[in-house]
């Protein structure tokens, strides 16, 4: 759902910039008041933005569509560190994406930190995964909890990119037509997305309960202990799936891509409101852009390296320095 700069106006782009750049902050406001970021809560929220950003790159065929789609991860993260810290670590993939692998466009970066991780972590997770899991905590309950909010999380943000594109006065997307065909597909991407963290939360509810916040299992001690194991695990999964499945995805165009091609017979459209800022945006991103694509046989496990240091770099910056509240 990685939206391109041709998507988006410079005014629609730099006022979702301002709100997402407001959002980080109220982020690193929210995460710099916890008590127990000394305790291990920083290196999993790197390793399972690493493990977000190689499972990314491996896009699952939605049958009978000629489409495909990847997961976002937001419902996934948030179940694990709570939503402010999973929105930081989810833009963190998000804007290391975008910068180094040229994959949605740099003026629209605000808008797909908006669309793919508040929608996500800041939205479907409080407002839908907590309220199914506050009254009885089940394996049952938790795979519904994990599809519904994972549903909702990736419509919202297909709403999202319809608005988006609306307001930029796109005229070669209809919004009524293609907010039908942008919601239609997600939601069959949103079920897989929701399988796929079933399985992983179902999973780890059976042999770490604690990690999981809304489980009802206490989780003052027990969900920053012993966690050499499940870094490692979460590790190893992220190298794997980077390093090699990501080989095996599908060859279709995802949600976006499809839904704009069946508009406008192409993929990729061209830019309709050309300007200074746009073209400078072009050219920073060319700049940084070193693997643009994912072409470099590394991309996965050397972008899971990179998500991981931009996350200490932010709690970092966050903490003073520290990652304790001493």
């Amino acid at each position: 759902m990685h939206m391109a700069d041709a998507l988006v106006n410079t005014q629609v782009a730099l006022a979702a910039d301002v709100v997402a750049v407001a959002l980080l902050g109220v982020a690193g406001y929210k995460i710099n008041r916890e008590k127990q970021m000394d305790t291990g809560k920083v290196p999993l929220m790197g390793v399972l933005g690493a493990f977000v950003f190689a499972a990314q790159m491996i896009n699952f065929t939605i049958p009978g569509t000629g489409s495909s789609g990847h997961i976002i991860g937001g419902i996934l993260l948030a179940a694990f560190l709570g939503p402010w810290s999973a929105f930081l670590t989810l833009s963190s993939v998000i804007i290391i994406q975008c910068l180094v692998f040229a994959d949605g466009g740099l003026l629209a970066l605000g808008s797909n930190i908006i669309n793919m991780g508040a929608m996500s972590t800041l939205i479907a997770y409080p407002l839908v995964f907590r309220p199914i899991m506050a009254h009885r905590q089940s394996v049952g309950r938790l795979v519904a909890a994990s599809v519904i909010a994972s549903i909702v999380g990736i419509e919202l943000g297909a709403c999202g990119v319809t608005l988006e594109t609306k307001l930029s006065g796109i005229t070669s997307l209809p919004a009524s037509t293609f907010l039908s065909l942008m919601t239609g597909i997600h939601l069959f991407i949103g079920l897989g997305e929701g399988l796929a963290t079933a399985a992983i939360l179902s999973f780890v509810a059976k042999s770490r309960p604690e990690l999981i916040l809304d489980y009802g299992v206490s989780n003052e001690t027990g969900t920053r202990r012993s966690m050499k194991k499940v870094l490692l695990w979460f590790g190893l999964t992220a190298a794997v799936l980077g390093g090699g499945l990501a080989f095996f995805a599908s060859e279709y165009p995802d949600g976006l891509e499809w839904s704009i091609q069946q508009l406008s017979g192409t993929t990729e459209l061209e830019t309709e409101f050309p300007d200074a800022v746009s073209a400078g945006a072009e050219s920073i991103q060319q700049t940084t852009a070193v693997m643009p694509d994912y072409a470099n046989s590394l991309s996965g496990i050397l972008g899971a390296a990179m998500v991981v240091i931009l996350v200490w770099v932010f709690t970092s910056l966050i903490m003073g320095g520290k990652h304790s509240s001493k």
